[in-house]
């Protein structure tokens, strides 16, 4: 049984609180949608201690083999001096390895490794698992169209 709709005014909790006029505010929302995920995930990863920053920048290591520290410090949105512990975490943990670049050696060039490979499988595993229930929300033919909808905002802070 599908639940009624409920107003921007109308927190969906349940709790009866309104939500006033933070309920016409997508960054409110959307914020304490990510609040719960976060939390979530970091409940199920607890075992790994793994800090804030350090899978979305071993995914993203992945993603770009030879990441400069720069790019990923701009991509994941973190100050550059917390991107260097992460990177030296990543280092520390044998998950990631940093060598000079070849193109420009005043940069640093980053690789995910073997094993930071089997912990991003994991961790994807379960950050799946988190979402499950989030994503279920929205049927096969919404879920490309909020997709798009969330990189055209963020596209608007990068032009």
């Amino acid at each position: 049984m599908q639940s009624r709709s409920k107003t921007p005014d109308e927190d969906a909790s349940g709790s009866g609180l309104k939500l006033g006029r933070l309920g016409d505010y997508v960054g409110f929302r959307m914020r304490r949608v990510q609040n719960q995920l976060s939390a979530d995930f970091a409940a199920a990863t607890a075992h790994y201690k793994i800090r804030a920053g350090l899978f979305s920048s071993l995914a993203l290591i992945e993603a770009n083999p030879g990441l400069s520290q720069q790019q990923l410090s701009s991509t994941v949105g973190l100050d550059k001096s917390i991107t260097v512990q992460i990177v030296d975490e990543l280092e520390k943990r044998g998950w990631a390895k940093r060598e000079r670049s070849t193109v420009d050696r005043r940069r640093h060039a980053l690789t995910i490794q073997p094993e930071g490979k089997k912990t991003l499988d994991d961790l994807f595993n379960i950050m799946k698992g988190v979402e499950a229930e989030v994503l279920a929300q929205l049927s096969p033919e919404e879920r490309p169209v909020f997709d798009a909808a969330l990189d055209r905002m963020y596209a608007v802070f990068h032009r």
